[in-house]
């Protein structure tokens, strides 16, 4: 079955949604394929195809993973509209304007600067001729924000469960200017309910657990193996199993030949405030599968070097703080007053950065920091 629809289609999603012609797209393992071409902006023809898609396989605790999304997205939207970080496209996303406490603001102002500062590190050194690779992407934005920057890469790509990259794909799909970032001048995109491919933007929908589904997804958006290639993972190996982790990151050593991870994870969880933590998220229906690693910075390095990786490093959240420049840091605390500075100091020692890598491009890429305590809280702005 094919069928033609219109530009004025694709900008009023409804008509196209319940047209009776097209079959339900929530049928479980069927999907379409939508190509746009589109030149200047302007769709000049969509044809959707019917094409058959294995389902995928969940556990009963996934939705509540998946759910982490939202709040995660919430959080940043929040610290956005504040005016801790510019970002003109997480407001597409995410509608929300609940407002935070100042804790968690500042929190994500440095989980957001510190996986840049490492994006930014690694696009310096490889000039652009690169691979970004998002596991657990969410409603994350970098790829729109690095297109407005001077930073290019060959390839970026973000993988999520296809839940998630439903709702994103299609907020993409409904947004002109998401949709001309991602074409180039008579450029293609491809578009299903739960994965899309541009010319070098691919969001896909996939089981991390399934190592031959990754593989295949990654074939798909025209991986190249032997290109430098940076995994990005916000809080995504910590909810899954052990072995599955371990494969995960075994695979990847084995495939690429100049790679770096960089993980932003809980750490120190094993004391009271960590079980506090814990609690939390179990109350909520998260079972925090990998927390094994997640014991201390060593258990999270260690992770990465049982896996093939050959070097890696980690910092908790108070050092990241206390190594972003300091007129950034103190323009931000400016933004709100904290309702209780100690609190800030334990949720940024319960949260870590790590880079491991593969091959000798990124070995020293590094957080510079300060391990006195007593500068970790003059950095914080806490008597």
């Amino acid at each position: 079955m094919l069928v033609s629809i219109t530009p004025h289609d694709l900008t009023n999603s409804e008509s196209i949604e319940k047209d009776p012609g097209i079959k339900d797209t929530n049928r479980q393992g069927l999907f379409f394929v939508c190509t746009f071409l589109v030149t200047n902006t302007l769709v000049k023809k969509t044809i959707y195809r019917e094409i058959m898609e294995p389902p995928c396989s969940f556990h009963p605790c996934d939705e509540a993973v998946i759910a982490t999304n939202d709040d995660a997205s919430d959080c940043k939207r929040c610290a956005v509209r504040l005016g801790y970080w510019k970002d003109d496209y997480i407001g597409f996303f995410v509608r929300n304007q609940d407002r935070k406490a100042p804790e968690i603001n500042r929190g994500y102002f440095a989980r957001v600067k510190g996986v840049e500062m490492c994006v930014e590190k690694f696009l310096k050194k490889t000039d652009g001729n690169c691979q970004i690779i998002n596991l657990g992407c969410g409603f994350d934005t970098l790829y729109f924000r690095l297109r407005d920057t001077p930073h290019q890469v060959k390839n970026f790509i973000e993988l999520d469960f296809p839940t998630v990259t439903a709702r994103k794909c299609y907020t993409i799909k409904r947004n002109k200017v998401l949709l001309s970032k991602i074409h180039d001048e008579d450029g293609e995109v491809k578009l299903s309910p739960t994965d899309l491919h541009g010319p070098n933007y691919h969001l896909m929908g996939v089981d991390l657990r399934n190592i031959d589904e990754v593989d295949h997804k990654l074939q798909q958006a025209e991986i190249d193996y032997t290109l430098p290639t940076i995994f990005l993972a916000e809080c995504v190996l910590v909810y899954i199993e052990q072995n599955n982790c371990k494969n995960l990151l075994k695979w990847i050593a084995s495939k690429f030949s100049s790679a770096v991870f960089v993980n932003y994870e809980q750490v120190n969880m094993n004391d009271r405030f960590g079980d506090v933590m814990l609690n939390n998220l179990r109350s909520r229906g998260c079972s925090l599968a990998g927390v094994d690693a997640c014991i201390s910075l060593e258990t999270q390095m260690s992770r990465f070097l049982e896996c093939g990786w050959n070097g890696s490093r980690a910092w908790d959240m108070v050092q990241v703080y206390q190594s972003i420049p300091t007129p950034e840091r103190q323009r931000i605390e400016r933004i709100e007053m904290l309702d209780e500075g100690e609190l800030l100091v334990q949720l940024f020692q319960h949260y870590c950065l790590v880079v491991a890598w593969i091959g000798e491009l990124f070995q020293d890429i590094e957080i510079t920091c300060v391990n006195v305590v007593e500068k970790r809280m003059s950095s914080l702005n806490i008597d």
